[in-house]
């Protein structure tokens, strides 16, 4: 029994492997590596599957600034219950500090996977999944319209 090579990939996959909202199968970002802070934030100017734009339209990701600070805000959320859970705080030492430095470090290094995170859940808000976009291709790249 022979599987397909393309399994389809859900949202949430798609979104965390900053795959295409489209075809959820080709890379929204040009280089794989988020740490490579020069090439890092570099798209595709298309999808290299199926060929959707990445920047709809001029000055597309500013609203990600709003998504990477819920996310951050997010992440300390969990980090402060975690650290209370886990360690607890107190006024007569210094483990609140020492949260507020873990967190910093934290949030500082994960900086770059948060942008992508918010870029690819930016975009996936605005560019829907469409599991027959090769049948919606025209012969030069561009959607086709079906009424």
């Amino acid at each position: 029994m022979n599987q397909p090579s393309s399994s389809k990939k859900g949202y949430l996959s798609a979104v965390l492997h900053n795959k295409c909202p489209r075809c959820r199968e080709g890379d929204l970002f040009a280089d794989p590596n988020p740490y490579h802070l020069k090439k890092g934030t570099r798209m595709h100017a298309a999808c290299p599957v199926c060929g959707q734009p990445t920047e709809i339209e001029r000055g597309f990701y500013y609203g990600t600034g709003y998504v990477s600070y819920a996310l951050s805000v997010a992440l300390s959320t969990a980090t402060f219950v975690a650290w209370w859970v886990l360690v607890g705080f107190s006024l007569h030492d210094a483990r609140f500090f020492w949260w507020i430095g873990i967190n910093a470090a934290l949030l500082v290094i994960l900086q770059p996977l948060l942008m992508r995170l918010s870029r690819s859940l930016w975009i996936s808000w605005f560019v829907h999944y469409d599991p027959e976009w090769k049948e919606h291709i025209s012969g030069n790249g561009n959607k086709v319209l079906t009424v």
